[in-house]
Formats: C-alpha cells, sequence, structure tokens
C-alpha cells in the first residue's frame, strides 16, 4: 500500500500457507488421500517469500493489474465492495476508467459478503447478484443497467468502539460525480483552515512517531469483526502531529478521496508517512474514517523508486482511501499525521524526522451535494438465510485483540486471537477447526525488534479418522533485510506424519 510493506501480507500468506496443508478427504479421493496430503505437503512453498521477492511494481505484479490496460476487460461488470474491506478504491477506479456497462455497490462491509458481513446493514444480496446476470446473461430487461452507476453507504458519525455503521444509501449516476466538489484548505499551526479565515503560520513542524502509533488501527482488510476495526483515534494522536478544523458549523458530507498535499524533508533516505482523517465529537472521541500511507521512495513511482536526499525539500501528493462520511455540525474533520504505523505497516529501516513547511501543506476534501439519485433508489432488501448449509457447534469461536505493555522489559505486543468455532457439517459427518494467533511486537522502540509472528492450526475429523496440522510463520527485519523463519507440521491422529521448516533472508529494497 503506498509502497509500504503490510503486515497483512505477512496475515495472508500465512493464511494460505495453513490453508495448502489440509488434506483431501479419504470419502472423495479413496485410500489415496495420503499420498496426496504428503505430495502437498512436501511441495509447499511460502507465498512470503515470492511476495518479499517483489517489492516493486515489477512484471510479477503487473501481469494481473488492470489499471494498466482498462479496455481489455470486455464483458459488462458489477464491482461491489465495502468501506471496512482493504479493496473498495478498486470500485470507483473501475467506475471511472471502463468503458462497458458497469455498476458500483460500497456498503458499510468488511471483507465479507454484502449478506453475511457486518457492519450492517445486510442486504439481498444474491437477488442483486442474479438481477445483474440475468440482465447480461440472459438478456431480461430488468432495468438494473438503468440504474445510477454508483450506490454507497453514506456513513454517520458513531463512537469509534462501536461496530454499527449508521447512515443512509446515496447514489451516483456516474463516476467522478458533478455533485462532488473539492475545497483546497490550507495546514496552519494545528489547524485546518476550513473557512478560509485563520492567520498563516509558515514555521516548520517536526515529527517523529513513536512505534506505537498504529496499535489501535486495526487490519488493513478487516473482517467487521468487533476487535479490527480502529478504536479511538485519541490512543494514536499523541504519537501524531495533528491538525484540525474548528466545530463545524453546518453538517457536510464528503464522497470520493480526500487529497493531501506536503512539503517536507527527511533526515533518512528511506522514510514513510501516514495520514488519518478522523469525525471527533463534542467530547472528544474521535473515529477514524479514512487513511492513506506513502512510502516517500516511492513518491514518483512504483516501478522506479529513489532515495531521499536528506534535508532537501520534497512536495508530495498522498490520496487517501475513498470513503462517504457524514460530518454533523459542531464535529471537527482532524488530520494526522505520523512517521509510523505499526503494525499495520511495517516501519522504515530506521526512526526517522519528518520537517513539514505548513506554507505549502493542503488537504482537499471531496464535498458532496445531495444528488437527486438518492431519493429514487430500489430497496437492496434482506438476506434470505434459510439455505444455508446445516452444521452442528462443537466449540464456539474466540476473538480477541490485546495490546500488552510489559513495563519490565518494555516490550510491546499486539496479540491477535481469531479462532473459528469449530463444528461439523451434518450431511457428511465431518467436523473443522480453525485456530489462528498472531503476534506483533517490538522492544524498547528498537527497530531491529520488530517481529510478526502467525499461527495457524487447522484439525479435521471424522468418526475414528483425525488429521492435524500447524503452521508458524515469523518475519523480522534489519536495516538491510527481511528474515522468514517458518515451520509447518502434520500429524495423523498423535502421529507426527512431516515436517519441513525454512530459514530466508531477502534483501530490502527501498522499503
Amino acid at each position: 500500500m503506498g509502497g509500504n510493506l503490510l503486515t497483512d501480507n505477512l496475515s495472508w500468506a500465512s493464511t494460505m500457507f495453513a490453508y495448502n496443508s489440509c488434506p483431501p478427504d479419504p470419502e472423495i479421493v479413496g485410500t489415496r488421500w495420503k499420498d496426496m496430503w504428503l505430495e502437498r505437503l512436501e511441495g509447499s512453498v511460502l507465498w512470503l517469500k515470492k511476495w518479499l521477492e517483489h517489492q516493486r511494481f515489477d512484471d510479477y505484479w503487473k501481469h494481473a493489474s488492470v489499471f494498466l490496460n482498462y479496455d481489455k476487460i470486455k464483458c459488462p461488470v458489477y464491482a461491489i465492495g465495502g468501506w471496512a474491506d482493504g479493496y473498495s478504491n478498486a470500485v470507483f477506479r473501475l467506475m471511472e476508467n471502463l468503458k462497458v456497462p458497469r455498476k458500483g455497490l460500497i456498503g458499510p462491509w468488511g471483507h465479507k459478503y454484502p449478506h453475511l458481513g457486518g457492519p450492517g446493514p445486510t442486504i439481498d444480496f444474491l437477488n442483486e447478484a442474479l438481477r445483474w446476470w440475468d440482465r447480461w446473461l440472459k438478456g431480461i430487461e430488468n432495468g438494473i443497467d438503468e440504474e445510477p452507476m454508483l450506490r454507497a453507504w453514506m456513513q454517520d458519525f458513531d463512537s469509534p468502539v462501536s461496530v454499527k455503521r449508521p447512515g443512509k444509501w446515496v447514489a451516483e449516476k456516474q463516476y467522478p460525480s458533478e455533485n462532488v466538489s473539492m475545497k483546497k484548505m490550507k495546514l496552519k499551526n494545528g489547524e485546518i483552515d476550513f473557512y478560509g479565515d485563520l492567520p498563516d503560520y509558515d514555521h516548520p513542524l517536526k515529527i517523529q512517531s513513536p512505534l506505537s502509533v498504529g496499535l489501535f488501527a486495526g487490519k488493513w482488510c478487516s473482517y467487521a469483526a468487533s476487535t479490527d476495526l480502529p478504536s479511538d483515534q485519541r490512543e494514536e494522536d499523541g504519537g501524531a502531529l495533528v491538525f484540525e478544523t474548528l466545530p463545524l458549523k453546518e453538517e457536510i458530507e464528503i464522497f470520493g478521496t480526500t487529497e493531501l498535499t506536503l512539503s517536507l524533508k527527511s533526515d533518512k533516505p528511506i522514510a514513510m508517512i501516514a495520514a488519518r482523517i478522523s469525525d471527533v465529537a463534542p467530547n472528544g472521541r474521535a473515529t477514524r474514517i479514512t487513511y492513506g500511507v506513502l512510502n516517500l521512495t516511492h513518491r514518483d513511482s512504483d516501478e522506479n523508486p529513489e532515495f531521499l536526499n536528506p534535508g532537501q525539500q520534497y512536495t508530495i501528493k498522498l490520496k487517501l482511501n475513498h470513503i462517504a462520511q457524514h460530518f454533523r455540525a459542531g464535529h471537527k474533520i482532524r488530520l494526522s499525521l505520523s512517521t509510523s504505523y505499526w503494525p499495520l505497516v511495517w516501519p522504515s529501516p530506521e526512526p526517522v524526522t519528518l520537517t513539514i513547511q505548513p506554507d505549502n501543506c493542503y488537504l482537499t476534501l471531496p464535498i458532496r451535494s445531495d444528488g437527486k439519485e438518492d431519493d429514487q433508489l430500489t430497496d437492496l432488501g434482506k438476506p434470505d438465510l434459510e439455505d444455508i448449509m446445516k452444521t452442528t457447534l462443537l466449540v464456539p469461536p474466540k476473538r480477541e485483540w490485546q495490546v500488552i505493555h510489559n513495563l519490565a522489559t518494555n516490550e510491546v505486543t499486539l496479540q491477535v486471537i481469531n479462532n473459528d468455532a469449530q463444528y461439523k457439517i451434518n450431511d457428511i459427518n465431518w467436523a473443522v477447526q480453525k485456530d489462528v494467533t498472531e503476534k506483533y511486537s517490538y522492544q524498547s522502540y528498537n527497530y531491529d525488534t520488530l517481529r510478526g509472528e502467525v499461527i495457524s492450526e487447522r484439525s479435521f475429523k471424522r468418526n475414528d479418522w483425525a488429521v492435524y496440522t500447524k503452521t508458524r510463520t515469523v518475519l523480522t527485519s534489519t536495516k538491510t533485510h527481511f528474515i522468514i523463519r517458518a515451520t509447518l507440521d502434520a500429524y495423523e491422529g498423535d502421529v507426527r506424519v512431516f515436517s519441513k521448516s525454512w530459514d530466508e533472508r531477502i534483501k530490502r529494497d527501498y522499503l
């Protein structure tokens, strides 16, 4: 993201490491199941290693990058996402650049189907998909192609610790929208000049953030559980450079991407910056609504990054994630800047001090006026869940996010426990369980102690037959290298039938 390494890279690679260790079902493949399983285990590779070998936008990534040639897409496209998901920006890019019939839908959801995932409201997604396929696969004139191109959930304020996302549906007949105008505001001494009436301030501001900024950021690709959404941003802002508006005199809505222009210099050749926008209530509670991160060596190119010259002034532009947000009168809009955002993003090789020159720094918001399409929207319905697979619950799920600061050792750990329910699929008498523990830590604010660890356990059982696998991936770094250590163990019953380990070093490449 923005030329930075997301720790979701480690998390998702570890997820696939575990999935790829799972056995075939003996009732489907017969007695050869074990030979097939052992062959699969022996062929296991570290996706994390492959990804880390490509730290810039090279041919490995280009082959699957739609934006390099939108015209290659010839079929109608319905792009659907959620504000809490990691991929919602793609919906806007597709609406703006495709030439085929297209439609976009963005709800408040995380990385779940819109009829299953939170935060609500959930919708009758299966019927919505069927309407699209009926129109473009069967030629049924049902009117879906005459509806607004883009429909989105305009979020309203709620407590930062709430999993609810109050709001309303809004729509645009096209994107970019004629209902959205860009409002450019100057950054001053801790203030955003929303009304253009604040005195100028041109003295430089410095920021070097502690590694603790980001511990309450939630997950890059949230599954919209109460644990993986961002918490109250006051937990983060003590280590950030903060600008905010005066209390708003009237309510406003933003829709699209917020743009940030900064004039800055760095004291190191590799640096990053994270920018967050929060909706601040009159009681001070701050709910993050969008953010963006940029590896400053990628300021001009993700394909050909360049070191910073320490002390040289640069003007950089950063686009934050798209969002639709309603700000109430009396609330404030807050911009927070930090030089790290751990553990959502793997930090630069060493601590960095950025010097911001406010006289050439601007925040540009996409201000939306009401569109006439908002009042002409069809009802997306309620989900029909009657046909969901019948299961028996054996062990309930367990979800925990814990920030632990050991004052005796000055070690800080974010521990994530994400254990799915153990359940039996009734029709096939097949019991499954998935347990995952992730830990992200550092000690004494020392960058060389950064550590990410993911342990995944998978189990399968039918009558007296039982299989269990355990994968463990540890990622650490030095100023010059990433280091991966991983293990895979597989058991049939109580007997370990396979074990393999990896120890890899990969050179950092402008990262």
